[in-house]
């Protein structure tokens, strides 16, 4: 049903590991592109999801990171892991220098791995459903929605189909408006003719290994809006002092006393997760755990939030 899809960043794996019982117990199946050489903490991730009983999603011809030349290491790294054998599925992400004959080649040399297409930019769907043939319906495709519109999906009819949209619309913290819309796709999907839905979290979609010293610091907390036909909305609390790069435990305090306030005002409409009630014991503690670890907590949410909904 949801595929939320992560960079395999430190911080985006502890979140999988941490929320691994609650993915598998709701049926939600991660998308993860490794991002980093060494795969320490995808095999910690990993055996977690397993140890859960849940599945994942590996793309093993990344585009972005340390594997995005070649991805090979990947594959045999799946290939070697002990994990059951339906835990974990082989990505192959599409992209759009790739041709229908490479996207089979590709398919056909990870037939072990149960491998799913990931759209990203492919640009002969109408070939590659001809070329699939009667084998199209036992297939699963999932598309970035940036890169698939209607006319491309339609293709793929009678195959399982998840459409993974962005959500975030990613500028610099100080520059976020209090809040503004994220999706509505964990309640139209199948208005779209979706078996399942995802998204890149509060990170969203555009890939960057991290900046400088940070400004202004910005929490991302979504929320579903009962009053307004159960659409999602992500509030952006943001710090105060944001002239210099200096003080980012301060700038953090700012920034969460602005999310303790929305909290307890009682009208929110934030989902009070496991996430949240440890927001505020950092609030209690005046306690600054890192800005990865912020992250954590707010991506977090997001999975807990859709959990409950669904």
């Amino acid at each position: 049903m949801y595929r939320p899809y992560f960079r395999g960043k430190q911080f985006e794996l502890l979140t999988i590991r941490e929320t691994a019982g609650l993915m598998a117990q709701a049926g939600f199946v991660p998308i993860i592109e490794p991002v980093r050489e060494a795969f320490s903490n995808l095999t910690r991730a990993l055996d977690t999801i397993s140890d859960a009983k849940g599945q994942a999603v590996v793309i093993v011809n990344p585009r972005n990171g340390e594997h995005a030349e070649n991805g090979e290491r990947i594959s045999t790294f799946l290939r070697e892991a002990d994990w059951r054998s339906e835990d974990v599925s082989a990505g192959l992400l599409l992209k759009p220098e790739m041709s229908v004959d490479d996207a089979l080649k590709y398919y056909d040399s990870h037939a072990d791995l149960n491998p799913i297409f990931v759209h990203a930019g492919f640009r002969d769907p109408k070939a590659l459903a001809q070329r699939l043939g009667d084998q199209l319906r036992t297939t699963e495709h999932v598309f970035i929605d940036d890169f698939c519109g209607k006319p491309y999906t339609r293709h793929f009819r009678g195959s399982r189909r998840v459409l993974v949209r962005d959500g975030f619309r990613r500028q610099k913290n100080a520059d976020y408006p209090d809040y503004e819309r994220f999706s509505d796709l964990h309640v139209t999907y199948q208005e779209e003719g979706m078996s399942g839905f995802g998204d890149f979290l509060i990170v969203g979609d555009e890939y960057s290994e991290g900046g400088g010293p940070a400004y202004a610091v910005a929490i991302h907390i979504t929320y579903i809006d009962p009053d307004r036909d159960d659409v999602m909305y992500v509030n952006h609390y943001v710090s105060i002092s944001n002239s210099t790069p200096t003080d980012p435990a301060g700038k953090f305090r700012q920034a969460l006393d602005k999310l303790i306030d929305d909290l307890d005002s009682g009208d929110s409409n934030i989902f009070e997760s496991e996430a949240i009630q440890e927001f505020r014991e950092l609030h209690r503690d005046r306690h600054f755990p890192g800005l990865g670890y912020v992250k954590k907590l707010a991506m977090k949410h997001h999975i807990e939030l859709l959990a409950n909904f669904l």
